[in-house]
This record gives structure tokens, C-alpha cells and sequence, in this order.
């Protein structure tokens, strides 16, 4: 008998390629009404470039919501995600979908900089584009939730990065304990190293107090539902804002989609912290 791997989520998800495929069907049809600047370099690889969706009315100092896909490190691409701005443009905000590089292509450590390095810029540049640079949120899903982390946190093993200054961050599904993902079935598809795990894993890294909310499905498997409690513990035992939001009827595929609904439990609790920043 084949062992559970509880990381595949196809594995526990009957309708994942239904769902993410309409992931992509709404990111076309949000992409063919709105108002949007597409594959704006924030460095020099062809892979670091981030999208910029704006609300039918921006107002000037408007607020801006950072959204990371993710795709286990090894895959994905923002245009597939551009839906996820709905909850950001009817708060008032203007969104920005950010790119970066994949495994094994790529070692962990420069999707970490990536990330960091394409808020930075969305911050440097914010007023160009009507923005207000001290208004910037964050959320991500799975890998993008890890690499998000990553903005108001550094590693263990790291001296001083360069980091955003932000008002809030909704992590979403995130793995947070790296230390099962070289031996699951990503092992020939991300390469990630026990060296990698053990150096880039949010549960051992220090965090800035920045407010989280730290969310998930009730209906993902324990490894998210854990490590999402432990980070959630970790956080508020160093006195910091953290909140746990476990979301009823949700898998790791639909948390997404609930997320980019405005109507949706985690849509409105995107809306409600960009309106807040």
C-alpha cells in the first residue's frame, strides 16, 4: 500500500483541476474589464515582473494589497491568479500580483529575495502609480504564504535584509515547518534540501510585529491545520497581533476562491484589512 502523503493535494481535493482551472477562466474574465498594468519589471530575470490592477475610481494615497501565488515553490504564475484583486479594488485599493522564480531552478533563499525585493520596489514606486507607501498589505496562499511570511520575518541565519514596512499580513494555507517537504512527493519536483527546510522554515525564524491573520480550510489536511496553530502560538506568546482564522468547508483549492469572492468569510476579511491600512 502506497503511503498518504498528506502535501499532495490533488490527493485529497476530487475537483483540483476543475478548480484551478477556474482560477484561470476568472483571472481572464477579471483581466478583459480591468484596468491593469501587466509585467512591470521590478529586476532584471525574466521572471521578476509583477502585475498592478486599479479600482474604476482610485482615490489619491489609495491603499495597496500585495497578493503571492503559490504552487509548492515549483510552479505556478501570477496571471493565473489575477481574480484575486476583486476583493482589493472594491475596498478602494489598488492590487499588485507579484512573480518570481521557480524550483529547482532556483534555490529557495532567491524566491525569498524576490518576493521581498518586488515589495520593496511596490513601495519605492507607490506614489507613481497613486498608491500610498504606507499603506501596503500582503496576503498569500500555500508557498506564497511561506515566502510572504518572509516579508516581516528573517531567518535564522540571516543578519540584517531589507524589509517592507507593512500594515498587515493574511497568510493563507501556508507551510510553515519545512522539515517534511524534502521526503513528500516534491522531492523530485522542487529539490527542495533538509538544508533548505531547515534554514527557511517561519516556525524557526524571528519575526517582526507586524498583525497577522493566519488562515486555513477546515477541510485541508493536518500538516496546514498544525502548522497554522503552532505559527498562530508561537506569534502570540511573543506578544504579538495574530489571529487564527480557520475558515468551515474549505480545502486548500477552494480557500482561493473564497478569498478572491468579496462576499466570501476570507474576501471579507481581505477587504476589511486593506480598508483598514
Amino acid at each position: 500500500m502506497t503511503p498518504t502523503d498528506l502535501y499532495r493535494i490533488r490527493d485529497f481535493v476530487a475537483d483540483f483541476d476543475a478548480i484551478a482551472a477556474e482560477f484561470a477562466a476568472r483571472s481572464r474574465a477579471f483581466e478583459a474589464r480591468a484596468r491593469m498594468r501587466i509585467d512591470v519589471a521590478y529586476g532584471p530575470r525574466p521572471r521578476e515582473t509583477l502585475d498592478i490592477a486599479f479600482p474604476e475610481k482610485p482615490e489619491a494615497g489609495a491603499p495597496l494589497h500585495i497578493f503571492v501565488h503559490g504552487g509548492y515553490w515549483r510552479s505556478g504564475d501570477k496571471a493565473d491568479y489575477r481574480f484575486m484583486a476583486e476583493p482589493v479594488l472594491a475596498a478602494g485599493g489598488i492590487a499588485a500580483l507579484v512573480e518570481y522564480d521557480l524550483m529547482p531552478g532556483q534555490r529557495l533563499p532567491v524566491l525569498v529575495d524576490q518576493v521581498r525585493r518586488a515589495v520593496l520596489w511596490l513601495q519605492a514606486n507607490a506614489r507613481e502609480f497613486g498608491a500610498d507607501p504606507a499603506r501596503i498589505t500582503v496576503s498569500g496562499h500555500s508557498a506564497g504564504a511561506h515566502l510572504s511570511s518572509y516579508l516581516a520575518a528573517r531567518a535564522a541565519s540571516e543578519a540584517q535584509p531589507a524589509l517592507p514596512g507593512l500594515k498587515g499580513l493574511l497568510l493563507l494555507s501556508g507551510i510553515y515547518d519545512l522539515s517534511g517537504i524534502p521526503d513528500s512527493f516534491l522531492r523530485h519536483e522542487a529539490e527542495m534540501t533538509h538544508e533548505e527546510a531547515a534554514n527557511w522554515s517561519p516556525l524557526d525564524a524571528r519575526h517582526e510585529n507586524v498583525p497577522r491573520i493566519i488562515a486555513y480550510g477546515s477541510d485541508e489536511t493536518p500538516p496546514f491545520h498544525d502548522q497554522a496553530g503552532k505559527l498562530h502560538a508561537m506569534l502570540a506568546a511573543q506578544g504579538q497581533h495574530a489571529e487564527l482564522v480557520p475558515v468551515a468547508g474549505l480545502n486548500h483549492m477552494s480557500v482561493v476562491l473564497d478569498l478572491a469572492d468579496p462576499a466570501g468569510t476570507l474576501g471579507r476579511r481581505l477587504a476589511d484589512l486593506v480598508a483598514r491600512s
